[in-house]
């Protein structure tokens, strides 16, 4: 079990511990019975489903694990879905779902994988166009998933895809969603329902209350199913909470990143729309950093409603909108979500926290020592803008942090970037290089604002494994380095800023079932660092790994002191570690030396170091006989 101090985690030997781990895995986020990949149409009205075999089956995961592990990575961001525990019905828990997960955690726990448990969601559900939600808790509020589509309360992959017509669905366009009714209401109704919502109650409960008790007791479930596990050392709040439209006005901006989707669905169009009236709204394109507008477009030109018969939409029910004489829609109360009994709305401190800590609260009535990972909205997280000020005791940052430009573009150009939180274009590799370290830094100062410090964990980064559509795939049988080098390079950059930090990561994401054609079966998306169409033969551990000398890289594992410094040389396979020693810890300091990086063998300086053997030829034990700084490099021998 790790503890936590200040900001970093200590293990039951007195060593400070980093976490170098991978988010487990993309496509846990559909069904696995039926096949729930989201190019698969559906208009997710069958609730009889199964997410086991959700990250692999069982049979697969010594094999899963054990290439995790070679890989340098020591702890696991493991996806739960709310659905997969709940998805049949309130209180219809998945029982073999849940024997599956304690299973499949078992066995990591014998690989010594600290895990965490991840309530994964985006954007809600899978019928707004995300994960998440059992499909059934729309209905509790009176929202039929089968108009979704037609009255644009939401943009979904399983009803939007054509193989003939790549503009359908254009890549990474799932992101719109977070301007769009269905999403935007049920967030909204979750932290906020008390406050926005009153006359909303399902079974005479309250609507914020219902969702969050659902919500809470599906992963008590889980909890109770891993609370033995001493490899389980903590629970997430929730995947990338979003604020819905709390905070917002009803004309203000839409949102939108992506490399081509439709643009500028503002509040207040969002609930005209799916209500059932038609609005013209503009269609933009990303076009050398900046947004452009390329035409308009009617949504919605059939004034379908995707509320059910005898619902009255909530919001118009709350009085935010009305519809005037001429049967148009228009906004009674413009601020409605921005101020509440006079004051400004605080997302963070006034819905977010007190949520952080009844999910606490409840998690730890069954796992008292359990660590909590946190994450404010994830633009706010991603910018290092925010964080609670006064989150639980024993809980940790665990903001993401993507290359915006890389995702929204899926191309990496290393020496030319924009960064987006100053709105500047940036050239030169090492001024891209530097952007990096400022833009993590910032999230990790967020973290020393509480209480003197806590743990920052980057809960995701990662890299579009199909950039330059697809270059790689048909490169890497040929050409396997010139196949892979950008994502080397990529990785490499994003490694190095964890280090210029010193900061716990989880990659995003190994997904076991990840191929090609539709990569981690979610959405177009495509990061996983393992393919079953890069995998040629099954006896090599390697085999399926892309890019592996990006993400696979020297780092300490533990230390018997304090870390200082660390860095790695990508060109000159140098490795250099300083860290302040303590010979009081009876414990030798561990590294990590993968052999991708030193195939004729390496060697340590200074040389006078007590050098102990282990029993992983890629891990090197060393003991410092006195108090003070050392500084440790390795080389090719």
């Amino acid at each position: 079990m790790l503890t936590i101090e200040n900001e970093w985690f200590r293990d039951e030997l007195g060593r400070k511990v980093l976490l170098r781990g991978v988010n487990l895995g993309g496509s846990s986020k559909v069904p696995f019975t039926p096949n729930g990949a989201t190019h698969l149409n559906t208009d997710f009205t069958d609730y009889s489903m199964s997410f086991v075999g959700r990250p692999f089956p069982l049979k697969e995961a010594q094999t899963h694990f054990a290439r995790i592990r070679h890989w340098g990575f020591n702890a696991l961001r493991f996806i739960v879905t709310w659905e997969a525990v709940e998805h049949s019905g309130p209180k219809r828990y998945d029982k073999e779902y849940l024997d599956y997960v304690e299973e499949v955690l078992k066995i990591a726990a014998e690989h010594q994988l600290y895990t965490f448990i991840d309530p994964h969601q985006d954007l809600w559900s899978r019928a707004a166009g995300g994960d998440g939600a059992p499909i059934w808790t729309f209905e509790k509020v009176g929202l039929d998933v089968t108009k979704f589509d037609a009255s644009a309360a939401a943009f979904v992959m399983q009803n939007r895809y054509d193989p003939n017509d790549p503009d359908a669905y254009p890549p990474m366009s799932w992101l719109q969603n977070y301007g769009r009714l269905a999403s935007c209401t049920m967030f909204t109704l979750f932290f906020g329902g008390n406050v926005f919502a009153p006359l909303c109650r399902v079974e005479g409960v309250p609507i914020q209350e219902y969702l969050q008790n659902h919500y809470i007791s599906a992963l008590k479930k889980v909890a109770n199913r891993v609370r033995d596990n001493p490899y389980v050392i903590g629970f997430e709040v929730m995947n990338e909470p979003s604020p819905g439209w709390i905070g917002k006005g009803l004309e203000g901006a839409g949102f939108a990143i992506s490399r081509e989707l439709f643009y500028g669905i503002k509040p207040f169009d969002a609930m005209a729309l799916g209500s059932g009236f038609p609005r013209e709204i503009p269609y933009s394109l990303i076009k050398r950093f900046a947004v452009r507008e390329v035409r308009r477009e009617v949504l919605n030109p059939n004034g379908i409603s995707c509320w059910l018969d005898g619902h009255e939409p909530i919001w118009r029910q709350h009085g935010v909108w009305d519809v005037d004489q001429n049967g148009k829609p228009v906004i009674i109360q413009g601020d409605f979500f921005q101020v509440h009994k006079g004051a400004p709305v605080d997302f963070l401190e006034k819905f977010l926290s007190p949520f952080v800590h009844h999910f606490t609260d409840e998690i730890r009535s069954i796992c008292p020592e359990t660590l909590i990972g946190i994450e404010p909205p994830p633009e706010a997280g991603m910018r290092g803008e925010a964080f609670l000020k006064n989150p639980p005791e024993n809980s940790l940052n665990g903001s993401h942090w993507y290359d915006e430009i890389m995702v929204g573009m899926k191309r990496f150009r290393g020496w030319l970037s924009y960064d987006t939180t100053r709105n500047k274009l940036i050239l030169g590799t090492g001024n891209v290089q530097k952007m990096f370290n400022q833009q993590l830094a910032k999230i990790q100062a967020r973290s020393r604002e509480v209480r003197g410090g806590i743990p920052t964990i980057i809960g995701e980064f990662g890299l579009s494994f199909d950039l330059n559509n697809q270059e790689a795939f048909r490169l890497w049988k040929s050409q396997p380095k010139k196949a892979w080098r950008n994502h080397v390079k990529a990785l490499s950059m994003y490694y190095s800023a964890m280090d210029a930090n010193l900061l716990h990561s989880m990659l995003w994401n190994y997904t076991a079932d990840n191929e090609n054609t539709w990569g981690d079966q979610w959405n177009q998306e495509d990061f996983s660092i393992f393919s079953t169409s890069q995998q040629t033969d099954p006896t090599d551990i390697d085999s399926g790994g892309r890019a592996i000398p990006g993400f696979c890289r020297p780092h300490f594992v533990a230390v018997a002191g304090t870390p200082l410094a660390m860095s790695f040389s990508l060109k000159r396979k140098t490795f250099q570690f300083e860290f302040y020693a303590n010979p009081n810890i009876d414990a030798p300091t561990i590294l990590y030396i993968p052999k991708v990086h030193y195939p004729e063998g390496y060697r340590v300086d200074p040389p006078n170091l007590l050098i102990e053997e282990t029993d992983n030829p890629q891990l090197v034990a060393l003991r410092v006989r006195d108090a003070g700084v050392c500084s440790i490099k390795v080389l090719p021998a």
